[in-house]
C-alpha cells in the first residue's frame, strides 16, 4: 500500500473514532484537575455542625466519566455543544439544629440528569435532580464566562436553583410533632427559586499545579427565610484548594 493511500486511511480511522460515542472509546485517560479542597458553608439554622469541611477536589475527565467539584456523572449521548449526562450530586444541606426537639435533616441525594454546553460565548451547566430522600426535586442552571491573564483565569458565575416545596420541606419544614415538642409554629414551605452569583479562580503556581478557589452568594427564596429554623437571608460559601492537572 502506498503511504500517502495509508496516510489517508489512518486520518479517516482517526476522524471516525472521534465521532464515536465516548463509552465506545477505549482510549480513556484522566484530563482534569486533581486535589485537596477546605470547603466552608456557614449554616443558615442553628447548628451543632462544622463549617469547615476537607474534602477531595474533582474537576476532570475519565472517558465519558467526569467530576465537577460536587457533580459526578457519565456522558451518555452528544447534545448540541455537549453531551447529555447522567449525575448526581454531593450534597451537605443537612444538618443537626442546636434544639433536640427538632429532628436532624439528613443530606438530600440529588440524581438526575444533566448537561455541559461549552460554546464561544461561555460554558452553560444544566441540571435536573430527583431526590429520593425528600421525595422533592432540584433544578441548578448556571452560566460561566472565563477571562485570562498569564497564569490567572478568572471564571464569573450566576444562575439559579429551584427546589420543590417537598425538598425545602425536607430541610426547612416544622412539622405537627416538631412543633408540639419545640415550641415552633408548624411551618409547610412552598417551592423556592434561589439566585445565585459567584467567582473562581485558577492560578498557575508552576507545571501542572494550581491554586483553586471560588466564593458564592445565594440569595435565599422566602420560603426557605421565613422557616422558623432559618437565621439568614444570604449565604456566602467557598473552597480553597491546591490541585495538579492531568492532560
Amino acid at each position: 500500500m502506498r503511504p500517502s493511500v495509508l496516510s489517508r486511511g489512518l486520518f479517516i480511522g482517526s476522524a471516525l473514532f472521534a465521532t464515536l460515542p465516548l463509552w465506545a472509546q477505549t482510549n480513556s485517560q484522566l484530563q482534569g484537575d486533581l486535589g485537596l479542597a477546605v470547603f466552608r458553608t456557614p449554616a443558615i439554622t442553628s447548628t451543632t455542625d462544622r463549617s469547615n469541611v476537607v474534602l477531595p477536589y474533582v474537576y476532570a475527565d475519565y472517558g465519558a466519566w467526569y467530576g465537577r467539584i460536587d457533580t459526578f456523572g457519565y456522558k451518555v449521548v452528544p447534545v448540541g455543544k455537549g453531551y447529555l449526562e447522567l449525575a448526581a450530586r454531593v450534597s451537605l444541606e443537612g444538618y443537626r439544629p442546636s434544639n433536640p426537639a427538632i429532628d436532624k435533616r439528613s443530606n438530600p441525594v440529588p440524581i438526575g440528569l444533566g448537561s455541559f454546553q461549552k460554546t464561544p460565548y461561555g460554558a452553560f451547566f444544566l441540571y435536573g435532580f430527583g431526590d429520593p430522600v425528600s421525595g422533592g426535586t432540584l433544578v441548578d442552571v448556571f452560566y460561566a464566562a472565563e477571562w485570562g491573564l498569564g497564569p490567572l483565569h478568572v471564571y464569573p458565575q450566576v444562575g439559579f436553583e429551584r427546589r420543590s416545596a417537598r425538598y425545602v420541606q425536607h430541610l426547612y419544614g416544622v412539622s405537627a410533632a416538631e412543633s408540639g415538642r419545640s415550641g415552633a409554629p408548624i411551618y409547610s414551605p412552598s417551592s423556592s427559586v434561589t439566585p445565585k452569583a459567584a467567582i473562581a479562580i485558577d492560578y498557575e503556581l508552576m507545571k501542572s499545579l494550581k491554586f483553586t478557589g471560588e466564593i458564592e452568594r445565594k440569595w435565599l427564596d422566602k420560603s426557605i427565610y421565613d422557616s422558623p429554623l432559618v437565621n439568614a437571608r444570604t449565604q456566602t460559601k467557598g473552597f480553597l484548594a491546591l490541585t495538579r492537572t492531568f492532560q
